[in-house]
């Protein structure tokens, strides 16, 4: 299969990505985004794939030093802006940034093709490490090959995008020990509340389709306790169905009744904690703890060494929204890791300008709208 063989090619790069993956595309193309697939080989070749049948025959991944799935959006699509368009790289490219001579190469072709595609910008987001551990600790450790990424972006004339799509820090636990080592990590009220949700009667299943009208009835119930945008059912059944084979829910019961959620997926040795969901009631038996430590098993029974959280504060200060979640997982004994977030290259600074004045005011009127429909449908 064409997916396999991509996922094949990009999964022995260095941070191969979830978010990089021909599934991925394959969601992100059923809502308006055009994917395009990038390889660059040892041999000085790029090459462009829109992954017809052919395009990859004959590429060995052995071969492949840099790759980058771009997702492609027309912004306006008649008249003399016909060609204009964005495009995002998310989580990518993927390579060793710290070549500087192949970081070199990768960044002028990705600037040549954003100029012939016509683009706005072209934003990337790689999981290029500043730093580990929570900054001004004793654990911090900074990573002077981010530093001199960051500086290579500026110098070529990119700029920080206000728009960031993805969370840039993150923690990351180490889930290939045994129980023993994991519980053993984790601080003492994080795993005194595993021992206690047991206790109190809370039991883990894998969910199936037929619960996703569930879960999304509480993840919408989730977005609306805790005030975050969420997408319409749809969307999140094309995820589920497209990554059918390397995901999974798994559902915090007690008495009977669903209280809480996870959705768990696996990519290239890595599990990935994209979503999460909970009702107010019942918390008091601390069924996300539960739920965590059996992703954890999840994550490693099929053959990861990472568990991913999924997003960390942009600022590790307690006035930050995502403080308290970010202490959740802190205490399951993960590792804090900071990344450059989304950088933007604008070939044309006056459309960039018009688009960054723009987009924020019709970012607010999206999430209000949002906001109204998942109420519209929880009172359906």
């Amino acid at each position: 299969m064409i997916s396999n063989h991509w996922n094949e090619l990009i999964a022995g790069l260095p941070g191969a990505h979830l978010l990089q993956s021909y599934e991925w595309s394959q969601v992100k193309a059923r809502y308006g985004w055009q994917p395009l697939y990038l390889l660059w080989t040892g041999d000085g070749q790029v090459m462009v794939s829109t992954l017809e049948p052919a395009d990859l025959d004959g590429i060995d991944a052995g071969a492949v030093t840099a790759a980058v799935l771009i997702q492609k959006k027309d912004v306006i699509r008649r008249g003399f802006a016909a060609r204009l368009c964005i495009l995002y790289c998310p989580k990518g490219p993927l390579l060793r940034w710290d070549d500087p001579l192949l970081r070199g190469r990768v960044l002028n072709d990705l600037q040549s093709f954003a100029r012939r595609q016509g683009a706005i910008f072209l934003k990337l987001d790689p999981d290029v490490v500043l730093g580990r551990g929570l900054p001004g600790s004793e654990n911090d450790a900074p990573d002077a090959g981010g530093g001199a990424v960051l500086a290579e972006l500026l110098a070529r004339g990119w700029r920080y995008s206000d728009e960031q799509i993805q969370f840039k820090n993150t923690v990351l636990l180490d889930v290939a020990a045994g129980d023993d080592e994991l519980l053993a990590r984790m601080k003492q009220k994080t795993r005194y509340n595993v021992r206690l949700a047991l206790k109190k009667g809370v039991s883990v299943r894998q969910g199936t389709p037929a619960d996703w009208p569930m879960l999304y009835k509480m993840y919408a119930e989730t977005s609306l306790r805790d005030g975050f945008v969420i997408r319409g059912r749809a969307y999140y059944e094309t995820v589920w169905n497209t990554f059918a084979h390397c995901s999974s829910a798994l559902i915090a019961e007690a008495e009977g009744e669903p209280i809480a959620a996870v959705y768990l997926f696996h990519f290239a040795g890595r599990a990935y904690y994209l979503y999460g969901m909970s009702r107010e009631a019942q918390r008091d038996k601390m069924p996300n703890y539960l739920l965590q430590w059996e992703a954890m098993r999840w994550a490693r029974e099929r053959g990861c060494q990472v568990y991913d959280l999924w997003g960390a504060p942009d600022e590790f200060k307690e006035s930050d929204p995502l403080w308290g979640v970010f202490r959740f997982k802190e205490g399951l004994g993960g590792q804090v890791q900071r990344s450059m977030g989304a950088w933007d290259y604008a070939p044309n600074p006056l459309w960039y300008a018009i688009y960054t004045r723009a987009m924020p005011r019709l970012l607010d009127l999206m999430r209000s709208r949002g906001k109204a429909r998942t109420r519209q449908q929880m009172s359906a």
